[in-house]
């Protein structure tokens, strides 16, 4: 599953990674820290900062020396730089 997800990743497949991800989890399949970090890295592609970051909290949850604690880190940081005007309003 996890090699499936990548590939369709590398292959910028975001919205059938995410697709497979839910089926997989609809179908009562559990979901490890990595399949949860991939499809935080699949929101992430498709822009969307909230599910990626709810994905890679749920990752570090389980497993908090998962790459998803970097992933995290950053994506705090790209929106802090982004979203430095809405602060100060």
């Amino acid at each position: 599953m996890t090699d499936r997800i990548r590939t369709l990743l590398d292959e910028n497949k975001a919205d059938e990674a995410i697709a497979v991800l839910d089926r997989f989890q609809a179908g009562g399949g559990t979901m490890d820290d990595t399949l949860f970090y991939l499809l935080g890295n699949a929101w992430r592609k498709k822009g969307n900062w909230q599910m990626a970051m709810n994905n890679y909290l749920e990752a570090v949850h389980l497993n908090p020396d998962s790459p998803a604690q970097q992933a995290l880190d950053i994506a705090n940081e790209i929106l802090d730089f982004y979203n430095k005007d809405m602060y100060n309003q």
